[in-house]
């Protein structure tokens, strides 16, 4: 399967909240199938929302590899019912902001609803670098990015830095 394209800051669809996923058919196994090639050819990734390859549905491919083996699952619909009420903090980066990283306070653990590819209902309890990472991906299928959670500064600073990477691959 062909690699999707990963769109970067400042592309605008990144800002815009996503559709549900309506239909469970062949296409959406394709998208899917799709996702995972790209979030697998990126060679750091470990999460992406579909608005990050400019599709605007509320899909998450996530893979936290265990002891180098592969853990793939696939958010359809994904929504946080319960959050904890402690936080911690820790540094992330993003395939849309590449070489960018920064502290982002989150919710220690998450309780999860979502459908699999199938249509079916799910529901799970997350804590640690996975409750992180759907907190970030989540955060994608609302027109969020884990620098609109740090100041201003630090907000432009990322933008600064991708779109002078941009220039010098350009050139």
């Amino acid at each position: 399967m062909p690699n999707l394209q990963i769109i970067t800051i400042p592309n605008p669809l990144l800002k815009k909240k996503s559709e549900e996923v309506k239909e469970f058919d062949q296409n959406l196994k394709n998208t899917i199938r799709n996702m995972y090639d790209t979030l697998y050819s990126s060679g750091n990734g470990i999460g992406l929302a579909a608005p990050q390859v400019g599709i605007m549905k509320r899909i998450v491919v996530i893979d936290i590899k265990e002891k180098d083996k592969s853990n793939p699952i696939t958010f359809i619909n994904p929504k946080i019912v319960k959050r904890s009420k402690e936080t911690f903090v820790n540094e992330e980066g993003c395939l849309s902001i590449p070489d960018f990283f920064s502290n982002v306070e989150r919710y220690k653990e998450v309780e999860v609803q979502w459908l699999s590819e199938n249509g079916d209902l799910r529901s799970a309890n997350y804590n640690g670098l996975m409750s992180i990472c759907i907190q970030h991906e989540i955060d994608h299928l609302n027109g969020v990015l884990f620098i609109d959670h740090l100041s201003k500064i630090k907000r432009k600073m990322a933008v600064e830095k991708v779109l002078k990477q941009k220039k010098k691959k350009k050139n």
